[in-house]
């Protein structure tokens, strides 16, 4: 029995120990791999001189892929015809450049493939790796570095090109509209950029948010910023581009039939003051509004059908004038909707309004009225907006009140003579305590008027205001939350935001985003000051 108890215990450890080895000896993946390719050897060897190769392998220490590499590859100067570059959707320990240009002499080439180059397991990215060579007998070595910046964002602008134009004996202001640059870069997933390999001489800096990608700048797709100066290399200056979009000269898209009675015409550029004359024959009861799309680069041009065949237009401003024939084709008319502006509550400061689908040309304030929560009549009065599709009921509004709104049919007639339906809401106005105030206390050297913006977290303006010079603008019965103030250095003191010009070398009006949250709450008074530089 003795016997049997000591072996029955060997078994036991024996077992123990079995089962400690095997926990042991689990695998555990070990750390993960965060080291990005390393370049192992080049053929023709990075930064050649005298090269005068058609194919070039670069070799690594590992397989890795190219993500993206059409869009990462910048080359510069570039070239007309676009290399062959794989490899392309497969794992490779090198990556292979077939030449299928002509290059120049005596020209350094840099092949830089941004963050394309990435391994193969885990992706990690090679950044900004360059591939050097020169058709001459040295490298070029000369650089330049700055940061580029779209006023009009909050966030930060990616992935901008920026371009160097030598000034040679072809060099003309429109050069930009017709030719690839001598040299190019990109800001890749940051505002900063850095040209490097730059041969001595002077130079057009510009920048381009690319839009169709052909290294070319097309003021109806793309941002363009530059340096008004010319830059001479060598230089140690660091320079700051801010991109802007250019307003078009004004052109006028074919109309296109909407409904019966309501057309669109499509433009580029200003269209404010526009005129849309009917040069066809039209009845004594003809009646049109022109209402401006604000989401969209769309005039909407409505009138009271008749029948005809067709209808001529004259459509001009200033000196552009362009005539266009629409053949009313469909039958359907739209029918008149009207809503209220308030849902629920009406803010003491703002004025309550209707708007509609289509323009209103009558009112018939008789069939409208306003009670107060006692029953009482609230005197007001009807006034149209610029645009007749809103119509603003103005009225004397008391806090902690509650307002009954009865529409009846045919208070308003559009232009098509169709009445409204009935409409009846109830609006309420709170107490001036539930309300916030925030003074924004702006600080300045310059000697300008500015515009002031007050932005809720979802980057819409609330409030704005116009001063002739730095002081404090007060927004008062601001409901509480989130914040945030944007500043435009207004210059000519128009009470806009004006864009700049490539060609009459006008750099855009400042605009300053300020990233401090002011966090409003009720019957609070937050007071801010804001230097603009």
């Amino acid at each position: 029995m003795r016997l049997y108890l000591i072996k029955l215990l060997c078994l036991v450890m024996f077992a123990n120990l079995l089962y400690s080895c095997a926990r042991r000896g689990n695998p555990t993946g070990g750390d993960k791999d965060t080291i990005p390719p390393i370049l192992v050897k080049s053929i023709p060897i990075n930064k050649k001189v005298n090269f005068d190769q058609k194919k070039i392998k670069i070799y690594f220490d590992e397989y890795i892929k190219l993500d993206d590499v059409k869009k990462q590859l910048i080359i510069s100067p570039p070239q007309k015809n676009e290399p062959v570059i794989t490899p392309v959707g497969t794992a490779s320990k090198y990556v292979s450049i077939t030449i299928l240009d002509t290059l120049d002499a005596n020209t350094t080439y840099q092949y830089n493939f941004g963050n394309s180059i990435v391994d193969n397991n885990e992706s990690n990215k090679l950044g900004n790796f360059k591939y050097v060579f020169s058709t001459g007998s040295y490298i070029d070595s000369l650089m330049v570095k700055g940061e580029v910046t779209d006023p009009v964002v909050k966030g930060t602008s990616k992935n901008m090109d920026v371009m160097l134009y030598e000034y040679d004996s072809t060099f003309t202001d429109s050069i930009i509209f017709k030719k690839k640059p001598r040299y190019i870069s990109n800001t890749l997933d940051s505002t900063l950029f850095e040209l490097t390999n730059i041969r001595k001489g002077n130079y057009l800096l510009i920048a381009l948010n690319d839009v169709n990608g052909n290294k070319m700048y097309d003021p109806d797709f793309d941002k363009i910023g530059f340096v008004k100066d010319t830059v001479t290399f060598p230089t140690d200056s660091s320079y700051k581009i801010s991109i802007f979009k250019e307003v078009p000269k004004i052109k006028i898209i074919r109309p296109k039939e909407v409904s019966s009675g309501h057309l669109i015409f499509g433009y580029k550029g200003k269209a404010e003051d526009l005129k849309i004359e009917v040069l066809s024959e039209t009845p004594y009861t003809f009646k049109s509004e022109i209402i401006y799309d604000k989401d969209k680069d769309t005039i909407n041009y409505w009138y009271s059908p008749f029948k005809a065949d067709s209808l001529q237009f004259l459509v001009s401003k200033g000196d552009y004038s362009e005539e266009f024939t629409v053949k009313p084709r469909t039958k359907k008319r739209d029918t008149l909707n009207i809503i209220s502006s308030s849902s629920k509550f009406l803010n003491l400061r703002d004025t309550l309004f209707i708007s509609s689908n289509t323009p209103i040309v009558k009112i018939d304030t008789t069939r409208i009225s306003i009670v107060d929560q006692d029953t009482l009549a609230v005197s007001f009065k009807a006034q149209f907006a610029k645009s007749k599709n809103k119509v603003y009921l103005n009225f004397d509004k008391k806090q902690e009140s509650k307002y009954k709104f009865e529409i009846l049919p045919k208070a308003f007639t559009d232009i098509y003579n169709i009445p409204n339906d009935s409409l009846m809401f109830i609006v309420a106005t709170k107490k001036i305590e539930d309300y916030g105030i925030i003074n924004v206390n702006v600080s300045s050297s310059k000697k300008s008027s500015f515009i002031v913006e007050l932005l809720n977290k979802d980057d819409l303006v609330v409030r704005k205001s116009k001063i002739s010079k730095p002081e404090t603008v007060k927004f008062q019965l601001l409901d509480p939350g989130n914040y945030f103030v944007r500043i435009t250095t207004d210059e000519n003191n128009n009470g806009i935001w004006d864009t700049g010009s490539f060609l009459e070398k006008r750099q855009p009006e400042t605009i300053k985003f300020f990233d401090k949250t002011l966090e409003l709450r009720a019957n609070w008074e937050l007071d801010e000051t804001f230097v603009v530089e």
